[in-house]
């Protein structure tokens, strides 16, 4: 739930940087400068939540920790993805929708596909 959160924040602050007039490179690029804090903190309070869980050891947790060791350490390399994958990923579809819509009528706007 956390990485998907953190996801749609970064997507829909993508989406309203370029509904206010930003290139799509402009907006990913800033994208998780801008919004660093809040996916940050939101990976680190659940890591924060469940480290007493990974470190309290008893008969009655003994089932529990590798689960939430698990999934403790998950967030914090989902967060890492999220931060630099995501973005890049909203690039390259935003490339590929501009290159289809090229391909369909190359003097369409914003179409410019240039060829070595």
């Amino acid at each position: 739930g956390v990485v998907v959160n953190d996801s749609l924040v970064l997507v829909d602050f993508v989406n309203r940087e370029v509904a206010g007039g930003r290139s799509m490179e402009e907006a990913a690029r800033t994208a998780g400068a801008k919004r660093f804090r809040a996916i940050f903190l939101t990976s680190v309070t659940t890591f924060a939540g469940l480290a007493p869980l990974m470190v309290n050891v008893t008969e009655a947790t003994i089932y529990v920790v590798p689960i939430a060791i698990s999934l403790a350490f998950g967030v914090v390399v989902a967060t890492g993805i999220t931060l630099f994958l995501v973005p890049s990923g909203l690039l390259i579809v935003h490339d590929l929708e501009v290159w289809a819509r090229a391909a369909r009528d190359p003097k369409a706007p914003g179409t410019r596909v240039e060829t070595g």
